[in-house]
């Protein structure tokens, strides 16, 4: 294990912002909180590492544990995630995320800890296994050097993340039109899943409806299964036609435009 920078340092002490204060200050709740029930001790890590054999791999911790060839993960979740952690469940993206870091660190074990707003406090040790570390680092040296050196981005999977990749490597159109080949059946599924999807959703209203008729007036309905929950909430908007109309100037100074690609499918 490695330091790749110092987190002390001038440029990291600047910054400063509500997000980041209430993650640290959570943060901290979270690990006073692992050392009452553990009676274990933690320092933390002011520096980000990184793994000799393969620098790519960086770990910016929470915690590592005193005393122990270990660190500690810190966590919050909503009460709608409780499930998540449920029966000594741990999400797999976090158990992925304690591999990484007992590979870039060479800990045998790592520990996490996650508070459940206004529910409950849990927290876990996963052992190291050399076997899902070898695999995770394969994985990962294989996505550096196919897509990150070469600056190759990975076919899409589908989700958000790589939404948000493509638009911002893509954020300007040109007007040119280019030739559609090679999609046709993909677009014939794509057309299949909409027609599919209008379905579901009809369905999913059509259930909120009925829901919603048997709770009539009542805020709340609730079993041993599941809470349904239909309350009144107050938002304040501006009406931005009339302040146009009446405020021109005010309405000019405060407006803000923002460009984005408008993506749709027609069928010929």
């Amino acid at each position: 294990m490695q330091v790749y920078y110092d987190k002390t340092s001038d440029a990291i002490k600047d910054i400063d912002n509500e997000a980041m204060r209430q993650g640290r200050e959570l943060e901290e709740y979270v690990a006073r909180r692992f050392c009452e029930a553990t009676g274990k001790k933690v320092r933390r890590a002011n520096a980000i590492y990184y793994n000799g054999k393969n620098p790519f791999m960086l770990a910016d911790i929470d915690r590592m544990i005193v005393g122990e060839n270990a660190g500690l993960e810190c966590k919050t979740a909503s009460p709608l995630m409780a499930d998540y952690w449920k029966d000594g469940k741990i999400p797999v993206t976090y158990q992925i995320q304690c591999y990484h870091y007992m590979a870039v660190c060479d800990a045998d074990a790592w520990y996490i800890a996650v508070l459940i707003y206004g529910k409950e406090f849990k927290y876990y040790r996963i052992d190291r296994d050399d076997d899902i570390i070898a695999n995770l680092i394969q994985i990962e040296k294989e996505f550096w050097d196919n897509h990150i050196i070469p600056r190759i981005m990975p076919d899409p999977d589908g989700s958000k993340t790589a939404d948000a990749a493509i638009a911002e490597r893509f954020k300007e159109s040109k007007s040119i039109t280019i030739p559609l080949s090679g999609f046709d059946e993909r677009l014939k599924r794509r057309q299949e899943l909409s027609v599919l999807l209008d379905k579901i959703e009809t369905e999913k209203r059509q259930i909120d409806q009925e829901l919603k008729l048997y709770l009539g007036d009542a805020e709340i309905a609730e079993n041993e299964h599941y809470r349904i929950s239909w309350k009144n909430y107050s938002r304040s908007s501006i009406d931005e036609k009339r302040l146009k109309a009446e405020q021109p100037e005010i309405y000019e100074k405060y407006r803000r435009e923002t460009t984005s690609r408008r993506f749709t499918v027609k069928a010929a």
